[in-house]
């Protein structure tokens, strides 16, 4: 048995890059309510690279739920309920940076929210209102050992950047990424938000690995669907070796 087995399990998300955890042994599915409804899937447990993890599809089997259809209130609670302390969260995003091409691994330390609509917030108006300091959104720790796990692998990734977030599902319009560009964005995504402040506001470590599946809209001359095939698979590959070798640090 692993000499960390005693510690919470790791929560790892997976979205449109990560569909499922290969390599994940002894797994057991759960299928729990939290008072804010069901999450997007079963949360499955086991093993993985010596650590107990729990994995959550974010956008349900068969990527069936839309960015802002995401119950995320429910993701976020049932993860808390599972145990989960820290939680990894892979996203598939655009590339607005020239220095974040398709490909690149970003390991992000701030947000812009341009999303709309969503439940921000586990506070219903009862009891006392949380005013979570939301000043670093992300896990500087957990952050971190991203950066140094992917050093160790000579694995190269961005170790800071802006994600954007959008309400999708379409994608931006070129105009939308300029203005974006303008406000500081360096990568732009769909689903960032409000996964990370719920996750604050349930006092759970997150940080955010973002794999640049394409130039976002205005930025490249490729079809974005046949740039997005072109990488999404070697850039999990990359992803797979880095959780490998980060949840043995943890």
């Amino acid at each position: 048995m692993s000499g960390n087995a005693h510690l919470s399990p790791i929560g790892i998300i997976g979205g449109t890059a990560l569909a499922e955890l290969a390599g994940l042994e002894q797994a057991q599915q759960m299928h729990p309510e939290t008072g804010f409804g069901a999450p997007s899937g079963p949360l499955v447990s086991g093993r993985f690279a010596g650590r107990d993890v729990t994995f959550l599809m974010r956008h349900g089997r068969g990527h069936a739920i839309p960015p802002h259809a995401i119950n995320y209130r429910a993701n976020i609670q049932a993860l808390a309920d599972a145990g989960v302390k820290q939680v990894i969260a892979i996203a598939a995003v655009g590339g607005i940076h020239p220095d974040m091409p398709a490909g690149s691994l970003v390991i992000p330390d701030q947000i812009i929210d341009y999303s709309w609509g969503r439940a921000h917030s586990f506070w219903e108006g009862d009891g006392a209102m949380l005013h979570v300091d939301f000043t670093q959104p992300y896990s500087e720790s957990l952050r971190r050992s991203l950066i140094d796990a992917a050093q160790t692998l000579d694995l190269p990734v961005v170790d800071r950047g802006v994600h954007g977030v959008t309400q999708g599902p379409r994608l931006e319009t070129a105009a939308e990424v300029d203005r974006m560009e303008r406000d500081g964005c360096d990568i732009v995504g769909m689903t960032g938000m409000p996964e990370a402040s719920l996750a604050r506001e349930a006092g759970l470590e997150y940080a955010c690995c973002a794999v640049v599946v394409n130039q976002a809209a205005g930025r490249g001359e490729a079809a974005i669907h046949a740039e997005i095939e072109h990488t999404l698979a070697d850039g999990m590959r990359r992803v797979a070796k880095l959780l490998e070798r980060v949840l043995g640090t943890l």
